[in-house]
Order: structure tokens, then C-alpha cells, then sequence
């Protein structure tokens, strides 16, 4: 991974807000998506809050992995094309944490049972602009290299097929749309990245 210190320092902010938020219910209760507080209390800081802190060891470290392998490479395509370092990928990353909620919580705006957290939808908005960029790039899923645009397919596939069935904790719509902001941003940010993307996409070549 190339140098990269804001998805360092994101990562440990987020790890460090989680272990927090275990050991104190004050600090989850504060920060997790609770649309209610939101569209009544004006508590607008759980649109990023909620990013921040995770379930369990295994919701944060499945997407702090995955932050980890793509974050540094969109932190430095970012500022590659002219994007203020550090605030280009820090202002990608956060405004993908807003965006991917947001039709969860105008979906739940009164729903006084509903409650959402984790960084899944920026980190799916990480992955899949990085995808746009390599699409052949060797994904390791569960110790299985799958190239990235595979790994997509499937990805979108089994958010849509989990969303219908509208079962489990997971919110698979913030994923789908972090996905999709990722890629709407990378694409009006460079709109030469779909030619690019197609071209690879056409001349496979598979790379660690």
C-alpha cells in the first residue's frame, strides 16, 4: 500500500470511536443513526457519527481491511488529479458517509425502532472508484483472489438480492449507494475514467 496517512488516521479514529462505544453505551447511543433524533432532535452529526463506530470486531475489521488494501490508492489518485491533500479524500470519505444514509434515514426518518451504524457505505464508495481504476486488480476474499470487477458484480448482486429479502442487521442499501456514489464521484470528478475503465476492462490483466 502507498503511503497514506488521512486512511491511517480515518482508520484509527474509527477503531478508537468503536472500542469506545463498546465500553460505553453513553457514546453508541450518541453517535449511532437514530433517524428520530435526526429529523426531530436536529442531531445532524449521526449522518457522520454513525461511520464511525461498529457492532462488533467483526463488522470493524472486515471494513477496516478493506480501507486499508483501496484507501491509500484513491488517497493518492485523488490528489493525482488536483484534489487538495489531505481534504480531497477526506471530503470524498465523509460526504460517501452521508450520501450512502440517506435514503435509509428518509426511508426510517419516524422510525422510532430503527437504528443503523458502521463505515460500510464510504468504504464501498473507496472500492468501487478504485475499481473504475483497476478492474483486474486481485481482490483477496476469504483468502481466495478474485479480481475486483468480479468481485463487484457479486457484490451488487448480493446487496440487491439482501436488500429485497430485507432480512439480517446489514444495511445493504448504504452499500449499494455508496458503491454508486463512489463511482459518480470518480467519474464527474475524471470523466476520462470510463474510457479508461473500459479499456482495461477489454485487455485483462491481473495484478496483486
Amino acid at each position: 500500500m502507498p503511503n497514506a496517512p488521512v486512511t491511517l488516521a480515518l482508520i484509527a479514529i474509527t477503531c478508537a470511536a468503536s472500542f469506545l462505544a463498546w465500553k460505553k453505551s453513553r457514546v453508541m447511543e450518541r453517535l449511532i443513526l437514530w433517524p428520530p433524533a435526526v429529523s426531530r432532535g436536529h442531531e445532524y452529526w449521526r449522518l457522520l457519527g454513525y461511520g464511525f463506530i461498529h457492532a462488533d470486531g467483526q463488522h470493524l475489521l472486515f471494513n477496516m481491511v478493506t480501507l486499508y488494501f483501496f484507501g491509500g490508492a484513491m488517497e493518492a489518485y485523488l490528489s493525482q488529479l488536483g484534489l487538495p491533500w489531505p481534504w480531497g479524500f477526506v471530503g470524498f470519505y465523509l460526504s460517501a458517509l452521508v450520501v450512502s444514509i440517506l435514503p435509509s434515514y428518509l426511508r426510517h426518518r419516524h422510525d422510532a425502532g430503527y437504528r443503523s451504524l458502521g463505515a460500510s457505505g464510504a468504504v464501498s464508495a473507496v472500492l468501487f472508484a478504485y475499481i473504475l481504476i483497476q478492474p483486474w486488480s486481485l481482490i483477496i476474499v476469504f483468502v481466495v483472489p478474485v479480481p475486483a470487477i468480479v468481485y463487484a458484480v457479486l457484490y451488487v448482486g448480493y446487496s440487491v438480492w439482501m436488500e429485497r429479502r430485507g432480512q439480517g442487521n446489514i444495511n445493504h442499501s448504504a452499500h449499494l449507494w455508496g458503491a454508486g456514489y463512489g463511482v459518480l464521484f470518480t467519474v464527474l470528478l475524471q470523466p476520462r475514467i470510463v474510457e479508461h475503465f473500459f479499456s482495461k476492462l477489454l485487455n485483462p490483466g491481473f495484478s496483486g
